[in-house]
């Protein structure tokens, strides 16, 4: 009756064109009737758009006291003439009839979280702003009802912010607050309750008005409606045609390689973010940093924020023997490093590794086999076999295969590898080098007559968990982001200062993962590409000429980088080219029929703006582990050192460079050993890493290398010849000990 009656005399005072109208209920009763008044201007139709968008489904402001939710919310509904709810004031309050303070004063803390969620239980809106209150969170139930109705944004405010507006407010007890505990202990543990049901996160710098925190609202809700703006598109596409259908995080995830043999790349790049937004990070721990980083890069319909936030936290947890998971230490003057061997199997692969199976399969299809096909110069492969042994739902539909050059790892490398056999799960040495490897499995990729063959007879598809995929290069996207970070939380620089990143180089997927991490706004001012005396990055950056004709692959002390077919290096162009597609696809088919191409002048001087590259002798690779042991009690691995070398070369001093520790010491000790100029080595590798260790300052001997080594011991495996054929053998034959045949 009343509805009716406000209703005709608003259609009556002001036309229905204007009218924007919704009924708020609790239980049976209208609680409370809001309009809206707002007549839109032509220029201001894309509002109208904007909330049509959004049908009946509500905005819901969810975040700590003081985090400016009923402020922003008032902004966002009369920016979407929407109509804006408080729930402490238009639910609460008339539901209780008393101030919501003097409700928490009468019936205590737990009572007043039991008795706040059974009244959200009974409330029901549509088409509002929502500003909820900050322990609604708490409440299961309520909240699970709440979600239902919209889309939870989590106003996430900086927490000094929040102190000076509740100080402001005069509030100095919240509920849920216990005597003696801090107002800042209690946020502290009230984030992992909103963190557990955002949808998206609105990250705020430091001092952002309302009005900022508004737009970033507005943005974030047009993100999580419109999933084509999270699209990805081949590097050697020219263009995309708009009733082909959308191609979406979880698609290259099960994908891997691109149906036109390019590389999948975000649409329309990395989301930038501004210092502000940065400065928020510095004191996070690195999950919190992966966290944060990673909503803006994977679509919430692909990875709900809940689902991202349990995988990683899995993913950098007890299994990395540093609680900093990827620490930056000083090392000399103005070099640090960044120590990318704490993972499981003691490489930086292990930094995506350990998240990427678990977005496998969370994207993974159903009614599908998949094998993952790896070609390895050494690290990746056992990073590979750990991360999808840890796998839960949906190992027993996933295998691992796993090529490797047999003379080209190191003896730990081979048996971290080889130690890993199991029904779903196993490593293939093959007697040839990486790019062979490298080269049959992206043939197998493109040959629809085998992948047919595959899908019909087996009900298999192939996968790929190279640096190709693009799940597995965006989260080394973290760790150049985190260094950054960690120089500022420790007094090294200030955000805006530069850094430079000396990287160990072969398939470029690191070098590459630093250039994006500049393009979300980390300020690093070059990338440093180093290379062994494989030297053909190092080349084409000096020259524009990537030139593969008579170039042999010389086996070196640091095999992980004896690579001369750098896959990512084909992102690289197609980034400083804005996505030219077509010049991409020319040059490395060029590539893959006469082993050579050439870029022009002012795409090669764009290129030299962005990286500096250089390379390192054998000889030069020793000296320096020996040298920088001798001077500092560090033990380097022979990666290490080569980016060591090659940053003393070029760098000019003038500000901070951090060199990427790409592995531990004790999968390469052989040669760490003549380094060091040691004899009488030990034959056994875990008296080896024992001795290796004992000599060490820094760091100390990897536990999951030992105790891997301990465990496995000497195991046999498969070895065939460099023939494609043979390859594709071996992939049928895993199929068929790992799947059940399609009948």
């Amino acid at each position: 009756m009343y509805e009716s009656a406000l209703r005709g005399w608003l259609l009556g005072n002001c036309g229905e064109s204007t009218l924007h109208f919704r009924t708020v209920k609790y239980t049976d009763c209208v609680l409370a009737v809001r309009c809206y008044l707002s007549p839109l201007s032509t220029s201001k139709s894309w509002l109208s758009t904007k909330a049509s968008l959004l049908g009946d489904k509500n905005i819901l402001l969810m975040g700590a006291p003081g985090a400016g939710k009923t402020t922003v919310g008032r902004i966002v509904a009369r920016r979407l003439g929407l109509p804006f709810i408080d729930v402490d004031d238009d639910v609460l309050e008339a539901a209780w009839k008393m101030p919501v303070a003097a409700k928490l004063s009468a019936v205590g803390g737990e009572c007043f979280l039991e008795e706040e969620g059974q009244a959200l239980c009974g409330f029901s809106a549509s088409g509002c702003v929502v500003s909820l209150t900050g322990s609604n969170p708490l409440h299961a139930a309520a909240m699970r009802r709440l979600k239902e109705s919209g889309v939870v944004v989590y106003l996430d405010v900086d927490g000094e912010d929040i102190m000076r507006r509740l100080a402001g407010m005069k509030v100095n007890r919240i509920v849920g607050q216990e005597a003696g505990e801090s107002m800042r202990d209690i946020l502290r543990h009230r984030k992992p309750f909103y963190e557990k049901w955002l949808d998206v996160r609105v990250l705020c710098g430091r001092g952002a008005a309302a009005e900022e925190v508004a737009e970033r609202v507005l943005d974030a809700v047009e993100r999580y409606r419109d999933r084509a703006a999270d699209t990805f598109v081949s590097t050697r596409s020219a263009g995309v045609a708009s009733s082909d259908p959308k191609t979406h995080f979880s698609d290259v995830v099960i994908e891997g390689l691109a149906t036109d043999g390019g590389l999948y790349v975000p649409k329309r790049g990395f989301p930038n973010m501004e210092a502000r937004e940065w400065l928020r990070l510095v004191d996070m721990s690195y999950p919190e940093r992966a966290l944060v980083l990673l909503e803006k890069c994977i679509h919430p319909s692909d990875v709900s924020a809940l689902d991202l936030r349990t995988m990683i936290f899995k993913a950098y947890g007890s299994n990395f023997s540093s609680e900093a998971v990827a620490p930056v230490k000083h090392l000399d003057r103005n070099q640090y490093v960044q120590e990318l061997f704490h993972g499981p199997t003691a490489s930086f692969k292990d930094l995506a590794l350990q998240l990427m199976p678990q977005l496998f399969a969370h994207c993974l299809p159903q009614m599908c086999n998949y094998l993952v096909l790896v070609a390895t110069s050494g690290d990746t492969g056992s990073a590979v076999l750990d991360g999808f042994g840890g796998l839960g739902a949906g190992a027993d539909r996933t295998g691992v295969l796993v090529f490797f050059p047999e003379e080209g790892v190191s003896e730990t490398q081979k048996l971290q590898m080889t130690g890993h056999e199991d029904g779903n799960a196993r490593a293939v040495g093959v007697r040839s080098d990486f790019d062979f490897c490298q080269r049959s499995v992206k043939r197998m990729f493109g040959e629809s007559g085998l992948t047919g063959h595959l899908a019909v007879e087996y009900g298999t598809v192939l996968s790929t968990a190279n640096s190709i995929n693009w799940a597995r290069l965006l989260p080394q996207v973290v760790y150049h982001s985190s260094a950054y970070l960690d120089l500022c939380r420790d007094g090294v620089i200030t955000f805006g200062e530069p850094v430079d990143v000396c990287i160990p180089s072969g398939n470029f997927g690191n070098a590459m993962s630093a250039v994006y991490a500049k393009q979300m706004g980390v300020p690093i001012r070059k990338v440093i590409c180093a290379s062994n005396h494989n030297r053909v990055l190092a080349d084409f950056f000096a020259t524009g000429e990537y030139d593969l004709r008579g170039r042999p692959l010389t086996p070196s002390r640091s095999p992980a980088i004896d690579i001369l077919k750098s896959s990512n290096l084909e992102r690289f162009v197609h980034h400083v080219s804005d996505g030219d597609g077509r010049l991409v696809g020319e040059l490395f088919t060029r590539l893959d029929a006469r082993q050579h191409f050439r870029v022009a002048e002012p795409l090669l001087r764009r290129m030299q703006q962005e990286v500096l590259a250089g390379w390192c002798s054998e000889g030069d690779c020793l000296a320096a582990v020996q040298r920088v042991h001798a001077q500092t009690g560090y033990l380097m691995d022979p990666h290490t050192a080569v980016a060591k070398v090659v940053a003393d070369r070029l760098q000019d001093g003038s500000c901070p460079v951090v060199l990427c520790a790409t592995a531990h010491y004790g999968k390469f000790a052989p040669a760490v050993f003549e380094a060091l100029r040691i004899q009488d080595i030990p034959e056994d590798p875990v008296e080896q890493l024992r001795r290796l260790a004992s000599t060490a300052s820094a760091p100390a001997a990897h536990g999951g290398v030992m105790k891997c080594l301990e465990e496995r011991g000497r195991a046999g495996h498969a070895v065939c010849r460099a023939d494609y054929a043979l390859l594709v053998e071996e992939v049928e034959r895993m199929i068929q000990d790992s799947f059940l045949r399609v009948v």
